[in-house]
Formats: structure tokens, sequence, C-alpha cells
């Protein structure tokens, strides 16, 4: 993954946004040394910028799509309402493994659970309305878990989608691998859906946030 943000233009937001916790900066570092495809990882910028939404929204009951090493969670357990909870899906055994340890040396201990299995089994089974909701994912899924969830949105929810200019690769119309195809088919689909409003944000390798129109 290459971000579209120049390296210096990128390392120079990173300087002026407010560094990571220690605990946040150890996770990065066995991230980066353990795990595969490292690039994954949320990181400072956007792992503060989801802090900041779910602060702003005053969220309780937050759902997150792709777990990875918990770096996000996390990032968005500082930022949840008194009583929130969030709620994180992952299919990778030793991923899952990596963010509950992290999770459970953190203050959030009680305040997340990390769902291992299928995603939309997972959102079966939950139930109910979510203030916030964090997809990052596998691609090819990613329309699925759209549709799925933006009915479960709560009225003044937000969805945030990760990797949505996929390394600019939307753009290569040579490109028509079965992520690239997915993602771009996405972001036509929620630019012409008359029920949200959406931006699609140049943060690190793209971020779409988008409410409904209700």
């Amino acid at each position: 993954m290459s971000f579209i943000v120049p390296e210096e233009i990128e390392a120079y937001a990173a300087a002026h946004t407010t560094s990571p916790e220690e605990l946040l900066a150890e996770l990065a570092e066995e991230t980066k040394a353990t795990l595969r495809s490292p690039q994954m990882l949320t990181g400072p910028i956007e792992g503060r910028l989801l802090e900041l939404l779910v602060h702003g929204l005053e969220a309780k009951r937050v759902l997150e799509l792709g777990t990875y090493s918990g770096y996000s969670s996390l990032s968005m357990a500082t930022g949840l309402a008194d009583g929130g909870h969030i709620d994180t899906c992952e299919v990778d055994e030793k991923h899952a493994e990596v963010a509950r340890r992290y999770i459970a040396r953190s203050r959030y201990a009680d305040r997340i659970t990390v769902h291992l299995g299928p995603a939309l089994e997972t959102i079966e089974r939950l139930g109910g309305e979510f203030d916030f909701v964090f997809i990052d994912a596998d691609k090819e899924n990613y329309g699925a878990y759209y549709e799925a969830l933006l009915p479960r949105l709560a009225p003044h929810g937000l969805m945030a989608i990760d990797n949505t200019l996929w390394s600019g690769r939307v753009l290569d119309e040579d490109d028509d691998s079965v992520d690239t195809r997915a993602i771009r088919e996405l972001n036509d689909r929620i630019a012409a859906d008359p029920r949200v409003t959406a931006v699609q944000l140049t943060v690190r390798d793209g971020v779409t946030l988008i409410r409904r129109n209700d």
C-alpha cells in the first residue's frame, strides 16, 4: 500500500498530531515486527481522526469490521462516551490474539469485545443500531458490509470506510483485480446513493465518511 499524501507531508502531519499513548506506540512496533501486512496498521493520524469522530458523536455503540492488531479499536475507545462499548470483528486468529492482549492491558478492557469469525454473521448476531461504524476488512465484501450496516446506523450516526482510494488504483483502468473493482464499484454506488451524504477524504489511503439522509 502506498498512501496518497506525499511522504514528507504525511510526516509533517504526524508531527503536528497529538502523539499516541505509550501502549499504542508499543502495539505499533510489535505489529510491524511480527505481523504480515504491517501497512494495514491504522497509525497515529487516522487513529486520532477516528477517536475525534467517536468523541464528537458522543458515541456509545461502535462497530468495527477488521480489528487487525487492535490499534483502531483502542484509538476509538479513547473517544467513547461514558458507558460506551466497541464490538470489533476479525477473521484472523493471530491478529485477534494480539489485539486481545493489548486491549487487556489498556484502560478499556471492559469496553471492547473482539469477535472472531465472519463479520456478516457477527453483524446479524449483534442486532440493533450503531452510533459509529468503521469498515476496514476484506475489500471484496465492502459492498455487502455497506448495505448491511447502512440501515443500522443511528439517526445521527456515521460510517467510515477505509482504503477507498486504494493507493490510487481506483483510477487505473487496467487494474481489474477483485479488490480494486469492489472498491471502485462501492465508491460509485455511494456517490450516486440518494440515501446518504458522503465525503471522501485523502487521509492515508482514503477514508469515506457517510451519514444517512433521514
